[in-house]
């Protein structure tokens, strides 16, 4: 082979085996979380306020709960696999949808709807936005528990949070039922049902 016609080869064997080598090293860089400002940490710390506020009052019929989510946003009910995924099925699962808020009509002074208090939340930045988690708390309504799903400190919620053009939005929340720990479940579609009896909740029953 000519000398030219050598250097020529060795050239582009040296060209493809950096190209090669600097392939890897960007694979092999993790992506680094987002930088989170003030103001992401309390525009999220809002979003997870206004959860609780908009499943408890069923405002506009449950679409302002469903409007905290991304429009393919899914929330994980902890048991199995069930879940309410997109708009529709998420204002379902706040209790109200097309058909209205049923909820609202069916609590009386003995059986209160009870309010959800999620508190302690942990924000942590990811590449796509942010995860967080919280605990879930039902206190009771002048002094009346709810069923066990519904009474005192039942786990918490594991979220994932992405900035829209409409501001930060559940990607999806899941609630993690007791012995779980909220943080720390990677299966989402197999979970076992609530530790206490009675802990499953029925087929009709609206979002934790």
């Amino acid at each position: 082979m000519p000398s030219n016609n050598r250097r020529t080869v060795l050239v582009a064997a040296v060209i493809v085996g950096i190209g090669a080598i600097s392939l890897v090293v960007v694979r092999g860089q993790a992506k680094k979380p987002m930088a989170l400002t003030a103001l992401d940490y309390i525009e999220i710390q809002q979003l997870v306020n206004k959860y609780s506020w908009a499943i408890d009052n069923c405002t506009n019929n449950g679409y302002d709960y469903a409007d905290l989510f991304t429009p393919d946003g899914i929330f994980y009910w902890g048991v199995g696999a069930r879940k309410s995924v997109g708009r529709e099925q998420l204002a379902e699962a706040a209790g109200g949808g097309k058909t209205g808020c049923v909820k609202l009509t069916q609590a009386t002074p003995g059986k209160p709807l009870q309010t959800h208090l999620a508190l302690n939340l942990v924000i942590e930045p990811t590449p796509e936005g942010a995860i967080g988690k919280t605990y879930l708390v039902y206190p009771g309504v002048e002094g009346i528990a709810g069923d066990p799903t519904h009474a005192g400190h039942v786990g918490g919620y594991q979220d994932v949070y992405v900035k829209t053009a409409n501001g930060w939005r559940f990607k999806s929340r899941l609630h993690v039922f007791p012995p779980l720990v909220t943080g720390t479940v990677k299966d989402f579609e197999n979970l076992p049902a609530p530790a206490r009896p009675g802990g499953t909740p029925p087929a009709g029953a609206g979002a934790r």
